[in-house]
C-alpha cells in the first residue's frame, strides 16, 4: 500500500493570478486550469514539510479545517520518518479528515 499526501487549493477561475502568486511565493506546486475552477497541487513531501506546513503553523487555519491540518501534519511527519502505514492507521486518519469530521 502506497501513501501519497497532497496539498490542494481550489478557487474560482477569476482567481488564477492569485493562485500563480501563491505558487511563486511558495516556490513549489503545480497549477491546473479547469473550466469552472483553478487549483494548486503540491505532492513533494519535502515541499510539504519545509514550505506548506510551516506556513500554516505561522498563520493558523480557523475552524474545523485546523483539525484536518493537524491530521495532515501528522501524516507528513510519519512519511518524513518513513514509518510504515497499516490499513487500520490509514483508515483512522481518513475517517477524521475533510468531510469525515463531525466538527
Amino acid at each position: 500500500m502506497a501513501v501519497k499526501l497532497c496539498f490542494n487549493l481550489t478557487q474560482h477561475p477569476r482567481d488564477e493570478q492569485l493562485m500563480r502568486s501563491i505558487i511563486k511565493y511558495l516556490g513549489c506546486g503545480n497549477i491546473y486550469l479547469h473550466k469552472e475552477l483553478v487549483s494548486i497541487e503540491i505532492y513533494k513531501i519535502n515541499d510539504l514539510n519545509i514550505k506548506v506546513i510551516p506556513l500554516f503553523e505561522k498563520y493558523p487555519i480557523l475552524g474545523a479545517k485546523l483539525l484536518d491540518f493537524y491530521d495532515f501534519k501528522q501524516v507528513a511527519e510519519l512519511m518524513k520518518n518513513k514509518v510504515d502505514f497499516t490499513k487500520e492507521g490509514l483508515d483512522q486518519i481518513k475517517a477524521g479528515m475533510n468531510r469525515g469530521r463531525s466538527m
